[in-house]
């Protein structure tokens, strides 16, 4: 494990970075607004299209790691709704409970980088394809604030989804990327994964964590611990192969997404306790993360 914390320590390191330069220098919130927007629209897509089109397998072979990835954030939704039965604030619940099952793609494709290659952030890929639309689904739907319609306008434009799809289907077709704009897309992906890593420790909000204990608690339990736990189950009962498994694990072991606060405060939930969650999840990252990629190979 300690390997492992140590292959993953650039990572964090960047995290940290971030929340350091946010607060110690001029660059304020505008500034990584920018970034977050360039990360989000043009340099993820880029890595997870050009990843995609050279993925080393076919659609129908990751059909075992899909089922076992969207089988564990079904666990993480059914989690997520059992903490009704706390009975905290019914609107801060509502926004919170979607931190127990999304995922923040940034971290999922640093860390399978780092770990595994563009072999592991392929599969990773798939896993961000598919898990896109069912999280951002439960998440919308526990909210109760958006029409069908609008979710699926919503998730047809998402360009994680976008370019992992376009990527998906050239390579079903059999398609390459001519070799004179490959290295572009490798510099492109590159720079994803610095800067994305940066604005995830430039939207760390530290204060107000201990209010509602209980409820923060089992979302972040269900987060970094039982949804992972699913996950690994699963893929034993699936046979999934190491790359397969260690994809996996990294998906459903890293903090939840950053754009969950964004979700809660366009429909009118609790988006300030969603944001220390948010906070408060990057840093069990940081323990969760090097426990299960150990466990994945094993």
């Amino acid at each position: 494990m300690l390997h492992t914390a140590l292959l993953l320590f650039p990572d964090f390191a960047l995290i940290a970075l971030g929340y350091a330069l946010m607060r110690l220098t001029p660059l304020q919130r505008d500034v990584w607004s920018g970034v977050e927007r360039l990360v989000y629209y043009v340099l993820f897509p880029a890595l997870l299209f050009s990843t995609s089109v050279r993925a080393p397998y076919t659609l129908a072979s990751a059909s075992a790691l899909v089922a076992a990835g969207m089988g564990a954030l079904s666990v993480g939704i059914a989690l997520a709704w059992s903490a009704r039965w706390l009975r905290a604030d019914a609107r801060r619940t509502a926004s919170g409970m979607q931190c127990a099952f999304r995922f923040n793609s940034y971290i999922v494709l640093a860390v399978s980088a780092s770990i595994g290659g563009a072999q592991v952030v392929s599969r990773a890929g798939v896993l961000i394809a598919f898990g896109v639309p069912l999280s951002n689904a439960a998440a919308v739907w526990a909210l109760a604030r958006h029409g069908g319609q609008g979710l699926w306008r919503e998730l047809a434009r998402n360009p994680l989804l976008v370019a992992t799809a376009a990527g998906l289907g050239m390579h079903a077709l059999g398609w390459q990327l001519p070799h004179l704009v490959l290295p572009v897309f490798d510099r492109l992906g590159g720079a994803a994964i610095a800067l994305g890593l940066l604005t995830v420790g430039a939207g760390l909000r530290l204060q107000g964590l201990h209010e509602d204990v209980a409820l923060s608690a089992w979302l972040l339990a269900a987060r970094h611990a039982l949804v992972p736990l699913a996950a690994w189950g699963l893929g034993l009962a699936l046979h999934l192969q190491a790359a397969q498994m260690l994809a996996l694990l990294v998906f459903t072991a890293v903090p939840t997404a950053s754009s969950a606060y964004v979700l809660a405060e366009r429909m009118g939930g609790d988006g300030a306790y969603v944001a220390r969650l948010v906070s408060l999840s990057t840093l069990l990252g940081a323990l969760s993360l090097p426990a299960f990629v150990t466990l994945a190979g094993r």
